[in-house]
C-alpha cells in the first residue's frame, strides 16, 4: 500500500492511496471461504459449493466491500496519525472511482480531496479582557416579579359591569341558521381576551341581563378562539358563521392573589416561609439566580467571540460549500448554504479552538462523567430530590436507559455538553475576566445588540 498527501494550498490537499492485491486479497479469500461454508445452493450439500462458483456469485461484491472498508480505515487512520486538522469529510474523486474495472484490475488507485484548517496559535493568557456582567436586582424588579406572581396565581371575582379581559358567561344563540338546520345555541363563556382588538370595545360596559349581537367570524376571526367561545371542535367552529346574540348571565375577572401564606406556599412550597419579608428575600434570591444564568450565557458568548476574533483560522471555503452541498443533497440548495455558511464556519472554528484547549490541558471526558451529568438532568427534569438508596437506583436506571437510546445519539449529546462545559470553564479560569455591574435595562439592551450584531 502507498499513501501520499499533496497539499495544493494551506487549506486544500489530496490524499492518494494505491492498493495492490497483497493488501486486500487475504481478507477477500477469508470472506469468500466463509461464504462457501454458509451458502445454500440447490444441488450441493451445505459447505460443498465449489470455490469457483462462490467466487463467480460473490467475488466482485466481496472485493468492493473489502476495499471500501480498507480505504475507510486507511483514510481515518492516516488523518489521526498525522494529526491533520480536517474539516468536513474526505470527498472521493468520483471520476477516478467510476473508471475502475472491478472485473479485471488487481491494482487500484483512489484519491480523496481533503479540506484542512490552517495552523493557529492559542494563548489564553494574552486574550483581551472579557466583561462579566452582574445584574443589580432592585426593589423595582422585585415588586414587578411579585406582581407577576400575584397575577399568575390569581383568583376570580364577580363584577357588575364588564371590563377588558373579563370572562362573560351566558347564552349564545345563532340568529337564523343554514336551511333545514336548527340554529346553533349553547351556554358558554366568552373569553374577551380572544376577541378581535377592533371589536373589543363593544364588550366593555355590559351588565348582567344585557344582550349583544355580533358577527361571530368578525369578533372571533381565529378558528381556535371561535372553538373556545362555542365549545365546538376547531374544524366544526371553522364552519360557523353569521350573526349571533349573547345574553350575559355572569361576569368574572381575574383577581390578583393576596400576598399571604397561600401565595407563599404556591410559589416556594409548603411552609418554606411564613412572613412577607422572608417571601420577598426568597423571591429576590430566585431573581438573582435567574440573572446569574442569563449573565453566564452572555459571558460564554462573549468568551467565544473573543476567542474567534483573536485566533485567526483559515478554512477551505469552496471545499466546505461543496461538501455541504454533497452531504445535504436534496435538502439544501447552494443558496441555502451561502445564507447559513457564516454560522457554520463560526461553529467549526470554535470547535477547533476548543479541541486545542482540551488537548493542551488534558481535558478528558469519561463515561462516568457523562452518566453523572445525565443523572443530574434526570433529577432536574423529574423533580427528584433526596438521596435515599431506592431513589438513587431509579435515577441511575433512568439515566443509563436514556444514554442507550437513539442509537448512541443521546450519549454523544451529553458527552459533547460535558466536554464543552469543561473547556469553557477552563478558558474562563485563564482568561482576563472583568466584573461589571449593570442594570436590567442595560443588560436587555446589551443582549439585543449582541443578537442584532
Amino acid at each position: 500500500m502507498e499513501i501520499a498527501l499533496d497539499k495544493s494550498t494551506e487549506t486544500n490537499a489530496s490524499l492518494t492511496i494505491k492498493l495492490t492485491k497483497e493488501d486486500y486479497q487475504p481478507e477477500v479469500d477469508k470472506k469468500l471461504k466463509d461464504y462457501g461454508r454458509r451458502v445454500s445452493l440447490k444441488g450441493f450439500r451445505p459447505g460443498k459449493v465449489p470455490a469457483s462458483l462462490v467466487q463467480k456469485m460473490y467475488g466482485k461484491s466481496v472485493l468492493v466491500d473489502e476495499i471500501n472498508n480498507l480505504l475507510s480505515k486507511t483514510v481515518s487512520g492516516y488523518i489521526r496519525e498525522n494529526k491533520l486538522q480536517v474539516v468536513g469529510d474526505p470527498l472521493p474523486d468520483r471520476d477516478k472511482a467510476a473508471a475502475i474495472d472491478w472485473d479485471n484490475q488487481s491494482d487500484f488507485e483512489f484519491s480523496y480531496n481533503l479540506g484542512l484548517a490552517s495552523d493557529f496559535e492559542l494563548n489564553l493568557d494574552a486574550l483581551p479582557p472579557v466583561p462579566a456582567y452582574e445584574i443589580q436586582a432592585t426593589d423595582k424588579e422585585l415588586d414587578e416579579t411579585i406582581e407577576n406572581l400575584r397575577n399568575q396565581f390569581h383568583g376570580h371575582e364577580h363584577a357588575e359591569e364588564s371590563a377588558e379581559g373579563d370572562m362573560l358567561y351566558g347564552e349564545l344563540k345563532q340568529l337564523g341558521g343554514d336551511f333545514g338546520e336548527a340554529p346553533f345555541e349553547t351556554k358558554t363563556a366568552l373569553p374577551t381576551k380572544q376577541i378581535a382588538p377592533e371589536e373589543a370595545a363593544k364588550f366593555v360596559g355590559l351588565k348582567k341581563g344585557d344582550t349583544i349581537s355580533f358577527d361571530i367570524k368578525t369578533v372571533f376571526p381565529d378558528d381556535k378562539a371561535r372553538a373556545h367561545a362555542t365549545g365546538l371542535k376547531v374544524d366544526e367552529a371553522a364552519n360557523l358563521s353569521g350573526e349571533f346574540s349573547f345574553t350575559i348571565e355572569d361576569i368574572t375577572r381575574n383577581k390578583p392573589a393576596d400576598v399571604d401564606q397561600e401565595l407563599f406556599d404556591k410559589v416556594l412550597g409548603q411552609g418554606a416561609v411564613s412572613e412577607e419579608e422572608e417571601f420577598r428575600a426568597k423571591v429576590l434570591e430566585i431573581i438573582k439566580s435567574n440573572y446569574d444564568r442569563e449573565t453566564a450565557s452572555l459571558l460564554r458568548y462573549d468568551i467565544e467571540n473573543t476567542l474567534l476574533k483573536n485566533t485567526p483560522i483559515s478554512l477551505p471555503d469552496e471545499f466546505l460549500k461543496d461538501w455541504l452541498l454533497t452531504t445535504n443533497e436534496g435538502k439544501m440548495t447552494a443558496e441555502d448554504i451561502e445564507q447559513q455558511y457564516e454560522g457554520f464556519t463560526r461553529s467549526v472554528k470554535l470547535q477547533l479552538i476548543k479541541n486545542k484547549v482540551a488537548e493542551q490541558n488534558d481535558i478528558d471526558v469519561k463515561y462516568e462523567d457523562v452518566l453523572e451529568a445525565t443523572k443530574a438532568m434526570v433529577r432536574e427534569q423529574f423533580g427528584f430530590y433526596g438521596d435515599n438508596e431506592q431513589m438513587s437506583q431509579s435515577i441511575d436506571r433512568i439515566a443509563q436507559n436514556y444514554l442507550m437510546e437513539e442509537k448512541g445519539d443521546n450519549y454523544m449529546k451529553i458527552f459533547n455538553r460535558v466536554f464543552d462545559d469543561r473547556v469553557v470553564d477552563l478558558i474562563r479560569s485563564k482568561a482576563n475576566i472583568e466584573p461589571k455591574s449593570i442594570t436590567v435595562e442595560e443588560f436587555k439592551e446589551l443582549v439585543q445588540n449582541r443578537n442584532n450584531g
